[in-house]
Formats: structure tokens, C-alpha cells, sequence
């Protein structure tokens, strides 16, 4: 029964991952505008893509069984569903349109952005469509446990000089966060906030935003510091009045205050070189240089006791 219903439909589930490394390599904080309109260019541009390729397949092999009757074969693509038509102008919209109504679509449905929680740690990118959860996290694995940096915060702050000891033991002691250490540049603060420290409802608005062009759904996570039920009920009812098919994935919740780090150093050398973790800007990528360092064990959180 599923590969009938799956041979007559022929859906498949596009996504993405590392859109939050797509703006701190162009220096665009998450919440600025040209962020929202690159998002929206980003998923207008693979929408159109899938379209097209899905209707090129169609050509060679046949449309899918039902798509006589379907939005698509009078020439009614997501966005139209949804009442938008203002596009980048990147695309010619209405001569693929044209296409798809005389030659049909291979694919009923096209894009379905996942969480892709393994994939891209796999791959060293940052989840799917959200921002940076933490800017510095312990991950576990059967091998140990390892200090993961945001690559992109380190190489700025090595940029700027200002990578040390010290600064790994600050960020470790804010949680991940930057926002607290005011020597840090206010433009990289703002650039590196953590998605705790972004407005939900620009989450919300973003994932509006490239909903015209999902035509399954997409796996949004709210996340919340000292949630309650109306809170909760107010991103809920803002999701549905943005046409929204996922309001929610998940909730992500935390309490808005945390305990007292006792066991992190409070400062160091400011110019003691973090060990094992950078000395450049291209030492960022290596997992290696992250995770470990031979030469100074003790400097290293995995290593050292």
C-alpha cells in the first residue's frame, strides 16, 4: 500500500542545512533584513530548481499518475496557493509554469526541510535552517567527549586578535553565549547571537517567508527561555496567522537562570594561546585542532584532569 500510494505520487523531501554558516561567512546577523531576503532567495532558488528538474524528468519518463487535476497542472505552483507573487526576478516563474501545465511534474510534492541533527554534524554544518544553538557545546560519542567551537566566531576573534584562553573560559562560562563579554565588537555579538537570543517571532516570520516555496513542510523548532502557557499560545496563533503548516516542531524550553560556574577559571594570560583549539584562522576546520591537543593536555577540557 505505501509503494502504490508512493509510485502514483512519486513525492520526495528536499532540504537544507547550514543556513546560520551562510550568514556568519557573509557577515549577515540573523536577524537583519538582507538575512530574511537572502533566506527567501535561497528557497525561491531550490524551489524553482526542483521544479524544473521535476518537470524535466517528466518529459523523459511521464508525469506522476495523479497529476491531471492537481494545483500544478493549472498552473499553480506553492506560492500561488499561499497569494504571493512578489519573486526575486531571478526566475522566469511564468514560462515554467507553462512548461509544467504541457509536459506535467515527475514529483507531486518537492521540498520538506528537515532537522538534519546527524547530517550536519556529519558534515560540520550548523542544523538545517536555525541559528546557532550555542556557540560552544560538549558533544558526547563513544570515543569521549569533545569541545565543539562555532568555527566561524573563532576565526572572527582570532581576526580580531582576541582569541585566548581567557576568551574560550568566558564564552564556556556565558553558556555558549557572547552577548555578556562587552570587550567582544558589538558587530560580532550581534552576528553570533544564539537562537535563545533571537526574537521568535522573526524565526516565525522567516519561516513564512520561505513557506511559499515549501510545498510539504518544514521542521521548525521554537526556542524559549522561561516559557509559560501564554507565551506558548501566543507563538502558536502568530505561526497559524502566517499561513504556517508546522508552527512547531519542537519546544525547546530553559529556565531564564542558570547555576553559578564554580569550576571555570575566571581569567587567565589574556594572551596565552587556547590550547589545542587555534592558533589560525584555517586551524578552525580541522576536528583535531578542536578536539584535542597532545602538546598541552592540561589546557585541553577533554584531555586535561
Amino acid at each position: 500500500e505505501a509503494r502504490n500510494s508512493n509510485m502514483r505520487h512519486r513525492p520526495i523531501g528536499l532540504g537544507v542545512q547550514g543556513l546560520a554558516d551562510v550568514f556568519a561567512m557573509l557577515k549577515l546577523p540573523f536577524e537583519s533584513p538582507a538575512a530574511r531576503t537572502l533566506n527567501k532567495e535561497i528557497f525561491e532558488t531550490i524551489y524553482f530548481a526542483a521544479c524544473t528538474a521535476s518537470k524535466d524528468a517528466a518529459i523523459a519518463e511521464g508525469a506522476y499518475s495523479t497529476f491531471q487535476g492537481s494545483p500544478a497542472s493549472e498552473g499553480l505552483l506553492q506560492f500561488d496557493l499561499w497569494g504571493m507573487n512578489e519573486h526575486s526576478g531571478r526566475w522566469d516563474w511564468e514560462s515554467l509554469k507553462a512548461e509544467i501545465v504541457e509536459n506535467g511534474m515527475r514529483n507531486s510534492l518537492l521540498l520538506a526541510p528537515m532537522p538534519t541533527a546527524s547530517t550536519s554534524q556529519i558534515l560540520g554544518n550548523n542544523e538545517c535552517f536555525e541559528a546557532f544553538t550555542s556557540n560552544l557545546y560538549v558533544r558526547r560519542t563513544l570515543s569521549g567527549e569533545f569541545v565543539v567551537l562555532n568555527k566561524h566566531l573563532v576565526s572572527d576573534l582570532i581576526a580580531e586578535d582576541m582569541w585566548s584562553l581567557e576568551m574560550k573560559n568566558d564564552i564556556l562560562r556565558h553558556k555558549g553565549s557572547i552577548q555578556g563579554i562587552q570587550r567582544i565588537p558589538e558587530y560580532i555579538r550581534e552576528l553570533y547571537k544564539t537562537t535563545w537570543e533571537i526574537k521568535q517571532r522573526h524565526v516565525l516570520d522567516m519561516a513564512a517567508d520561505r513557506g511559499a516555496y515549501i510545498d510539504q513542510s518544514q521542521s521548525l523548532n521554537i526556542h524559549m527561555v522561561d516559557a509559560n502557557p501564554a507565551k506558548v499560545t501566543s507563538m502558536h496563533f502568530y505561526g497559524w496567522k502566517q499561513g504556517l503548516k508546522t508552527g512547531m516542531y519542537y519546544l525547546r524550553t530553559k529556565a531564564a537562570a542558570d547555576a553559578i560556574q564554580f569550576t571555570v577559571e575566571a581569567s587567565t594570560k589574556q594572551d596565552q594561546t587556547v590550547g589545542g583549539l587555534a592558533e589560525r584562522a584555517d586551524d578552525v576546520d580541522s576536528l583535531e585542532a578542536i578536539a584535542c591537543s597532545l602538546d598541552s593536555p592540561d589546557d585541553c577540557l577533554m584531555c586535561g584532569s
